[in-house]
């Protein structure tokens, strides 16, 4: 969608055609959940609801990389596994304070046939039971019995015609697929579009990502997830039950919660042998039965953990234990957040050559003149005790002790908060508009407060933070990096009060499935968080601006993969219906049109892209440096509006160029630069009012 061009954007989009590789969310991340799918969390998903903010919708995402035409025998999740959502709300008890637990049963509707959908009637027909716990597990009351999986999106002929189900659409079975449970939670159980985007094959290729070739690939494109939603009141959810409209401001600490996902199988499986004298049609056989004490296998709260941050001797532990043993575990696993590995490949003392695609993510070495944060140097821990720390969460009286543990854990002060604890609304994790020069101990401008310490590894979410609408000119992918941004630069943002930031509901403040976490992530890790709190990069100098050169960099670091395949639903589940089985992909291209579907009322929008093939926009200028007039060449292999305008380095349009609807063919734009002044400008090109491409231009 279109965004507002200002300064604060500008930042965003000065080195747009600079690419940088992602890695991705939790997809097949451990060796032996690699081998058990329907066990596996791909994501977990967590936000203030946008058309209900009175409610949270939590998602969590199973069984990875389903191939629509995946028959007979379609992806499901499994009858002897239990999925669970689980909610931390208050600090004052240990563990989880609420579970969402679901469990599977399979029917074979017409046992002599080999279609999955025949005459009306579906094989297997999936049913599910929901309990849910509001003592942490010790008891469980049973509110949802019977609930209606829809069946795997096998084609038109088999949702749509007499001879299958004979309902107008796949909606169809989605939206009498939503039920409310006895104690008023919304829930949806079933396959879905999975929303997540990432280039995988180029990533696990030694970081070939985006490609040399320059074809990155959304690995999830037209790939199916199941998946496990919620729509929750915030009442609920809230450690006193309290509504939203008690909050006492939008950054309030009373409405933080954790959430993370979670698979069980039972301890015992057992094969049974079947005497095949004795097989008789009527009777069901139990070739595998399951018993014992149920074992966590798999769990996911925040994206990336164990996929790019827990080593591989680490991975299936890590997946083993709960969020509450993160802590007590520092020892094992604390090192990889304080020293992460990915640090290495951002440092040219270390492996930065060995990743040319993190050029522009580069650490601090030596922010302020004083504090290094690259691997094994000591952070912020050399002021450890001072006074200076008093009335910040670094004092020992406060959070030091978790915060600043021990020389050489850089990342200690933030990576490891975001992923172990949240962050507090003290200094110095507020943005450093209106510090002075030099002192990130001072108090900014808040911009967060997602600070639950009870546990480790869980996305948290601050309830009381209003969600930005989805079609607000203002929202952004890039969550709560793009707030920070606003804030340090907006001047509608310039005091040091708590004001709703747009963007400030997204990740890592919870999950939204538009979020483009890898990239945020990865900018995290090169250092972005300690440049908004008034940490800046090396290359910052006292009383010069601290958007340097390196800022930028990180900033307009981008990923070879950045919005899902197709769009989402304004609704609960929110989620697009799952791809169809007679769906043929096209992988050169970002194209999502549904084989059939269109005319089944499913509201797909088609992303061709600005219909040149990849990359996506082709388009050059020249000269550059321009002296006077100056021509905009590019390309179009299809029909389309495009917009092409000149912006300063302040975000200001000074002119449109081209605004019309233009069919295939080679376009030659000229504009004159002689009423220019000498400087920096952007050319931005929009196809149908989507910003596609920025190209800088230096006006000698």
């Amino acid at each position: 969608m279109k965004k507002k061009f200002s300064a604060a954007f500008l930042l965003f989009v000065m080195f747009i055609n600079i690419t940088a590789p992602v890695f991705a969310s939790s997809h097949r991340e451990a060796p032996m959940i690699a081998d058990d799918p329907l066990a596996d969390n791909t994501d977990v998903y967590a936000f203030r609801s946008p058309d209900d903010p009175n409610k949270i919708t939590i998602i969590a995402n199973y069984v990875p990389g389903q191939l629509p035409e995946g028959g007979p025998n379609y992806y499901h999740f499994g009858e002897n596994i239990r999925y669970e959502i689980h909610i931390d709300n208050n600090i004052a008890t240990k563990g989880d304070d609420i579970i969402y637990r679901f469990t599977f049963k399979r029917t074979n509707e017409d046992p002599t046939t080999f279609f999955n959908i025949r005459l009306g009637k579906e094989n297997l027909k999936t049913t599910y039971m929901m309990e849910r716990s509001m003592d942490g597990g010790k008891s469980f009351q049973t509110v949802v019995n019977n609930g209606i999986v829809p069946p795997s999106n096998v084609g038109p002929r088999s949702i749509s015609s007499p001879v299958g189900l004979n309902v107008p659409d796949y909606n169809t079975l989605m939206d009498k697929a939503i039920t409310t449970s006895s104690t008023g939670e919304k829930v949806f159980c079933g396959p879905v579009d999975d929303p997540f985007f990432v280039d995988l094959g180029g990533i696990f290729d030694l970081g070939d990502a985006p490609r040399a070739s320059g074809k990155s690939v959304d690995a999830l494109k037209c790939k199916n997830v199941s998946t496990i939603a919620l729509q929750i009141d915030i009442s609920t959810l809230q450690k006193d039950h309290q509504s939203v409209k008690k909050c006492t401001n939008i950054l309030d600490p009373n409405y933080v919660i954790g959430v993370w996902a979670s698979a069980s199988r039972q301890k015992i499986r057992v094969l049974n042998e079947i005497n095949a004298a004795d097989v008789n049609k009527d009777k069901k056989y139990e070739l595998v039965s399951n018993d014992g004490k149920w074992i966590q296998v798999s769990r996911l709260g925040m994206p990336l953990t164990n996929e790019a941050v827990i080593p591989v001797g680490y991975k299936d532990l890590w997946n083993a234990l709960t969020p509450y043993d993160d802590l007590p575990t520092i020892s094992t696993f604390g090192n990889y957040f304080y020293n992460p590995e990915l640090a290495l490949y951002m440092d040219d003392a270390q492996f930065g050559g060995a990743v040319p695609a993190f050029a522009p993510l580069r650490v601090q070495k030596k922010s302020l003149g004083s504090f290094g944060f690259g691997n094994g140097q000591d952070g912020l821990y050399g002021l450890k005790g001072n006074v200076a720390l008093k009335g910040t969460a670094l004092a020992e009286a406060a959070f030091g002790g978790l915060l600043l543990p021990a020389k050489a854990s850089p990342r200690s002060v933030d990576l490891w908060p975001i992923f172990h604890t949240g962050v507090p609304n003290l200094a110095p994790y507020q943005l450093a508009t209106g510090k002075p020069a030099g002192n990130p101990l001072a108090k900014g401008k808040p911009f967060i407060n997602n600070f639950l310490p009870n546990g480790g590894d869980m996305l948290r979410l601050n309830m009381a933070v209003p969600p930005t609408p989805r079609d607000c000119k203002d929202f952004s992918s890039l969550g709560l990096i793009q707030a920070a941004v606003t804030g340090l630069l907006d001047p509608a943002y310039a005091n040091t009060t708590i004001q709703n930031i747009p963007n400030m509901d997204g990740f890592p403040n919870g999950r939204r499935l538009e979020d483009d976490v890898t990239r945020i992530e990865l900018q995290a890790v090169g250092g972005v968080v300690l440049a908004a709190i008034g940490l800046w990069y090396d290359d910052y100098t006292v009383g010069g601006s601290p958007v340097t050169p390196q800022l930028l960099k990180v900033l307009s670091y981008k990923t070879g993969v950045e919005k899902n395949d197709t769009t989402l639903k304004a609704h609960f589940p929110y989620m697009q219906t799952p791809w169809a089985g007679t769906h043929i992909c096209d992988c050169g291209s970002i194209v999502p049109l549904r084989n059939g579907e269109v005319n089944m009322g499913n509201n797909r929008t088609v992303y061709e892209g600005l219909a040149i093939g990849a990359p996506e926009v082709i388009a050059t200028t020249s000269p550059n440096p321009i002296i006077g007039t100056g021509t905009i060449k590019y390309k179009l292999d299809a029909a389309a509006k495009i917009t092409i305008e000149v912006y300063n380095q302040e975000g200001k349009m000074l002119k449109v160029l081209v605004n019309k609807n233009l069919e295939p063919g080679v376009y030659t734009e000229t504009w004159n630069g002689n009423g220019l002044a000498k400087g920096i400008y952007f050319i931005q090109i929009s196809k149908n009012g989507i910003a596609k491409q920025n190209l800088k231009v230096v006006k000698g």
